[in-house]
């Protein structure tokens, strides 16, 4: 288990600087939302480049961010039973959504969005708006983006096997508590 444990820990420590990165896409976000309304308002300036800036900074949020919000057991979960089961019972669970959902789910996700990615690169694809940006860096976030979620999959995986053959994990690397949504 030890270098699969060593494998886990480098894709916790990539998607968790992955993570503070979409936290600054927030911040970036939220500033050039309000300066290009400002502008827009104030002085009747407006960029297109500007306003695709922002939905770049949007994907960049969602993509890079997914997989650190795994990391952190932060996604939305269905609870119907999870939260009454023990925590073994738990993990089991965890496993089995992780092995037979989770993983080919989001390696199907990837290998689909990589030819859109590789069309767009290859054109050099630009936008339709007067002004507008390139499009592949934004389309690579998408394969990208699932490639680190499959990756945080795998991760996550290893780390509940190892608790369920009774190796220690670090407390802040499986995040796999179970706190019961406020109403």
């Amino acid at each position: 288990m030890g270098p699969l444990l060593a494998f886990s820990r480098a894709v916790d420590a990539l998607n968790t600087r992955l993570g503070w990165v979409a936290e600054w896409f927030v911040l970036l976000a939220c500033l050039l939302a309000a300066g290009n309304a400002g502008l827009r308002y104030a002085f009747s300036l407006g960029s297109n480049a500007s306003l695709e800036a922002q939905w770049y900074f949007f994907a960049g949020m969602v993509m890079l961010g997914g997989s650190y919000t795994l990391f952190r057991n932060e996604h939305v979960r269905v609870d119907l039973v999870y939260g009454a089961l023990p925590d073994r019972a738990r993990v089991w669970v965890d496993v089995i959504g992780i092995a037979l959902f989770l993983l080919p789910a989001m390696a199907l996700l990837a290998w689909m969005s990589w030819p859109f990615f590789l069309e767009s690169w290859a054109q050099n694809e630009t936008s339709s708006s007067p002004g507008g940006l390139l499009r592949w860096p934004v389309k690579l976030l998408m394969p990208l983006g699932f490639m680190l979620i499959t990756a945080q999959g795998l991760s996550e995986l290893i780390k509940r096997i190892a608790v369920l053959r009774g190796h220690w994990v670090p407390k802040e690397s499986l995040h796999a508590a179970y706190t019961r949504p406020e109403q």
